[in-house]
């Protein structure tokens, strides 16, 4: 059976993870840096990279030990190779040349964001392609077709701001602390969805695509109003977010033909109210809706060495040479969204 080593090292977690072609998750290690990052209220970039340095190299060989394993045994390196805050990209990158390179195995340069794509596939093995993705993280909003490993076509992005970013500084905003989404979840469930009036931007417009400044935006004005409670505000915040989400959504479900279920990913997706809505929209559409478990939704090790299976098995392998990305869409071909610049 192939083992893969996976690395994750794209934003503020550093992980090592091993894998089996089969799906099944021998091993998986993680380091968070939040106590580091959390006088800032976000990543330090400069600090994240350091402490992926620091983490790394004790991550691998704590999981090849759990698992019973030796490099020698492990068949398949992935490692993340973009996009993300590239100091950390380039030291989970690096690290995976230099074990190809050391052992003699093949190396697979993962995106960050096929990671999260292809994870439901690693939770549900039933799952089958073509699927339509709602991948929704810090950096990322987008809804895509995925096809395959390699082949994904972008329906929607965002053309500002995506919803993790809206969580996170949301979270700020309300003085919530760091991580933003979780605190802003626990805050909501205490307030009044309906309570504060939240504008849903281009819910209803023929506009594919998404927009969180604005809300952001008013977020801000309803918290230095000083009419609101911070738990209205964000539940009201939240409830804002799900609206445009499953609006956005659905408008892909009504165009989009074949498709085997609707499937979430991405960091936001540990939110439960936003997985009861689109497990809700689903059922609508006679859908199956497909989630990882919590952790798997987060950065994590296990989803870039599944995605690694994925395209090794595929033969999509990659030289010495293969770059860091800063930036890297699934869809290189789709069209830039209006005002999405880098982001489309």
């Amino acid at each position: 059976m192939t083992i893969i080593l996976g690395l994750e090292s794209s934003c503020d977690e550093t992980a090592a993870a091993l894998v089996t072609a089969d799906g099944r998750i021998l091993a998986h290690r993680l380091a968070t840096q939040e106590e580091a990052h959390r006088p800032y209220g976000g990543v330090v970039p400069e600090i994240a990279a350091r402490a992926h340095v620091e983490a790394l190299a004790p991550l691998i060989e704590a999981a090849l030990k759990d698992a019973d394993l030796t490099l020698d045994d492990v068949d398949v390196i992935a490692a993340t190779a973009g996009p993300g805050l590239i100091g950390g990209v380039m030291v989970g990158l690096v690290t995976g040349k230099a074990l190809a390179h050391a052992a003699n195995k093949p190396l697979v340069a993962v995106n960050h964001l096929e990671g999260h794509a292809l994870s439901p596939r690693l939770a549900d093995p039933t799952l089958q392609f073509p699927y339509l993705l709602l991948l929704v993280s810090g950096g990322h909003c987008q809804l895509l077709h995925v096809r395959g490993p390699g082949d994904y076509a972008r329906l929607a992005t965002t053309i500002d701001d995506a919803s993790g970013e809206a969580f996170d500084k949301t979270a700020k905003l309300l003085g919530l602390g760091y991580p933003g989404g979780p605190a802003v979840e626990k805050a909501a469930a205490k307030g009044d969805p309906k309570a504060v009036p939240l504008p849903r931007p281009l819910v209803g417009t023929a506009e594919p695509h998404f927009s969180f400044a604005g809300l952001k935006s008013a977020v801000m004005r309803a918290a230095q109003s000083g009419r609101y409670s911070t738990q209205d505000i964000a539940a009201s915040f939240q409830q804002a977010v799900i609206d445009c989400l499953i609006d956005r959504t659905e408008r892909q479900l009504a165009g989009v033909q074949d498709i085997t279920a609707l499937v979430v990913a991405g960091g936001v997706a540990a939110n439960q109210s936003i997985r009861a809505a689109l497990e809700a929209l689903a059922a609508k559409h006679d859908l199956p809706f497909v989630a990882p478990p919590l952790w798997l939704c987060t950065d994590n090790a296990a989803m870039i060495a599944w995605a690694g299976a994925e395209r090794h098995a595929a033969g999509l392998i990659d030289d010495l040479t293969v770059p860091a990305r800063p930036r890297w869409p699934l869809d290189p071909s789709a069209e830039k969204a209006r005002g999405a610049g880098v982001k489309a």
